[in-house]
């Protein structure tokens, strides 16, 4: 919403005038730190009707539009970022001086976050670069998803991303998002292959060397079962437990995989890898979003579980 100055101020500078009650400002801070009224509110101990009438009592007073509202969360302005930084120091100082720390940011507590390696850093981790920025802080495990989901049942993690829906009901789950699986090489062993293969079927690869993240095969065994209808019946010539390195050996020649389409649609595109196949009905897997149980006290944890929902709607 924009709003026309009051004081005939129209310039990107608008500021807050001098009677303002200061709360207006701790609630601006407090919102622009953490990416949403909701999770302001949670920071402030406030309701959520009373920081959105806070923050339009503010754009009132300044005439400027502080924040654009998104379907989760808001988005601050140019105006609402030029207002963080000349007030951000001096009601930190404010606070700490009277005992009550930076407003919205008291040294949050760490949010504890585990999931495939791969899924966190080429798509978790960058859409969480935000949060980081406004002080959200963050411990990260890599691992897999069963391990992992029993440390989560401990305590040990606030938020795990599973390739697989949890078992039972004691872990509260949602879907995240849906990763297609395809099958590649690079392009010189699949022009020797890729004809063979659509004639003979999934023999035409026995001789060819098998590249895989785990010694059971689980994602390139469900491809047999699901495109080719049989049973993978073979060992792998490399195995190593990060998709990241299978992907860097498939691209170097030494054989071929199946991989998550959104690790290697780069190396597709390129021209540095090629599909051995194109199923018109391609092996699908949903990641969930799993959090630990009971309620947490840390509200950084509803803005990281919060931001990576919206985030994943993309990917």
């Amino acid at each position: 919403m924009r709003h026309s100055d009051p004081h005939g101020s129209t310039g990107a500078g608008a500021a807050p005038p001098a009677q303002s009650d200061l709360n207006l400002l701790r609630t601006f801070l407090a919102v622009y730190r953490s990416g949403s009224f909701t999770a302001a509110a949670r920071l402030l101990g406030l309701s959520q009707p009373t920081v959105t009438t806070q923050i339009r009592s503010l754009e009132r007073h300044t005439g400027r539009e502080l924040f654009e509202r998104l379907p989760r969360g808001v988005a601050p302005t140019a105006v609402a970022d030029e207002l963080a930084v000349r007030i951000a120091a001096p009601l930190d100082a404010l606070a700490e001086a009277t005992g009550h720390g930076p407003p919205g940011r008291a040294r949050p507590r760490p949010v504890h976050l585990a999931g495939p390696a791969e899924l966190l850093s080429t798509r978790a981790l960058p859409a969480l670069a935000p949060l980081v920025a406004r002080g959200t802080r963050l411990r990260v495990t890599p691992g897999l998803t069963d391990p992992l989901l029993d440390e989560l049942r401990t305590g040990r993690h606030d938020l795990v991303i599973a390739t697989t829906r949890p078992r039972g009901r004691a872990l509260s789950a949602v879907p995240l998002a849906d990763e297609e699986f395809v099958l590649v090489a690079a392009p010189a062993l699949a022009d020797g292959v890729r004809g063979r293969l659509a004639a003979e079927g999934p023999g035409a690869l026995d001789g060819v060397p098998l590249l895989t993240y785990a010694e059971d095969l689980p994602i390139v065994r469900r491809y047999w079962r699901h495109v080719f209808g049989r049973r993978l019946n073979r060992h792998a010539a490399v195995s190593v437990p990060d998709l990241r390195a299978v992907l860097a050996l498939v691209v170097a020649g030494a054989g071929f995989s199946v991989l998550p389409r959104y690790l290697c649609a780069g190396e597709l595109a390129r021209g540095a890898l090629a599909l051995l196949d194109e199923p018109e009905d391609a092996p699908i897997n949903t990641s969930f979003l799993v959090q630990r149980p009971g309620t947490s006290d840390n509200p950084q944890v509803a803005i990281v579980r919060d931001r990576l929902l919206e985030a994943a709607r993309a990917w």
